[in-house]
């Protein structure tokens, strides 16, 4: 299987902002290796969406996978308290 590419809606730069450095980092590398396993152990499926949801400490990372097209979308990264909220 080849590897993904991974891309941003643009939202998503206005929620990393709002994340410290620290956990940011850690949050950047689980997002890089979605390229290699878009569907890591933990890694949930959300009922009623075509979208998967991992987290990283406090954060949720919410995703959408093309495996057509060998693409995934990150479509949100927030708190665990707001990821959900539309």
């Amino acid at each position: 299987m080849g590897a993904y590419k991974v891309f941003f809606k643009e939202s998503v730069e206005k929620d990393l902002n709002r994340i410290g450095k620290k956990e940011l980092k850690k949050i950047i590398a689980r997002i890089t290796a979605l390229a290699d396993n878009p569907r890591p152990p933990g890694c949930e499926k959300l009922s009623g969406l075509e979208r998967y949801c991992i987290r990283q400490g406090h954060y949720r990372i919410l995703h959408s996978i093309q495996d057509y097209e060998l693409t995934i979308w990150v479509v949100k990264d927030a708190h665990r308290k707001d990821v959900y909220k539309t």
